[in-house]
């Protein structure tokens, strides 16, 4: 594979990032890796995937990578985009997928992060939900996988603000399960995964299944249904949507006008 690496030990499985020249960016390339990757842990039975970037880097994703990103009339976060299908697919693995987090997380790679089902992290990682710096509506889904992992007011604080949020802070607010120097976060992560690998994977199956449907049974009339999305076609058929995303690709501030 190209844009990341895996390895399998006994019964856990990692899947590393290693696409550093774009800062791990979720391409439709690496994501496709990433969940190839996980089906194979499933066909080969493993009981714990973990998903990392390399040791050391400052940046463990940017996120969804914007140059694949439509300009303008159409979704830019529809049902098949590689960040949605990403999450599924990470969401329906049957065994626990845990994120081992250094460096920044940007963007997508925070909702991709908060999919998984534990969360570890050294006390450098950051969290930034940068939507609203890029002017990119973000879909119904991702927002409910947001709202799974923190309370309304942390939520809207990260989507408003764009602003990075410390390792500790996301721990004391429950996105984090746990912050660990990076010098021991290998080895906890280790302990973490064999502890779950020895105990019933079809017990811990079905608790993640039951526990998937019952996050994401929030109810939203069709009506409702509806105004998301209207609301959303509002602002990816807007100026501030197009004027976002040529500001990224020409590596400038973007001028919003509101319209």
């Amino acid at each position: 594979m190209d844009f990341i690496r895996t390895t399998i030990d006994g019964p856990v499985g990692t899947i590393t990032l290693n696409n550093p020249r774009k800062l791990n960016a979720l391409c439709e390339h690496l994501v496709g890796e990433i969940i190839q990757a996980l089906h194979d842990f499933e066909k080969a039975g493993l009981r714990v995937a973990i998903l990392r970037a390399m040791p050391g880097v400052k940046v463990w994703s940017a996120g969804h990578d914007v140059s694949e990103l439509p300009e303008g009339g159409r979704d830019p976060l529809g049902w098949d985009d590689p960040l949605r299908e990403l999450v599924r697919a990470i969401e329906t693995f049957p065994a626990p997928v845990i994120a081992l987090i250094e460096g920044g997380v940007w963007g997508g790679a925070v909702e991709t992060v908060l999919a998984c089902d534990i969360v570890l992290a050294t006390p450098e990682a950051t969290f930034a939900v940068t939507p609203a710096k890029l002017g990119v509506p973000y879909n119904i889904s991702g927002m409910m996988t947001f709202m799974s992992a923190g309370s309304a007011r942390i939520v809207k604080e990260l989507a408003f603000t764009a602003r990075p949020i410390s390792a500790e802070r996301a721990e004391r607010v429950g996105m984090v399960n746990h912050v660990v120097p990076a010098e021991k976060l290998e080895a906890f992560t280790a302990d973490i995964a064999q502890t779950i690998a020895q105990n019933s994977p079809l017990s811990i199956r079905s608790m993640k299944e039951c526990l998937r449907v019952l996050s994401g049974a929030k109810p939203v009339s069709p009506r409702g249904f509806e105004r998301f999305q209207g609301l959303r076609r509002m602002v990816y058929d807007s100026e501030d949507y197009a004027e976002g995303i040529r500001a990224f690709k020409e590596k400038r501030k973007p001028v919003f006008i509101g319209g």
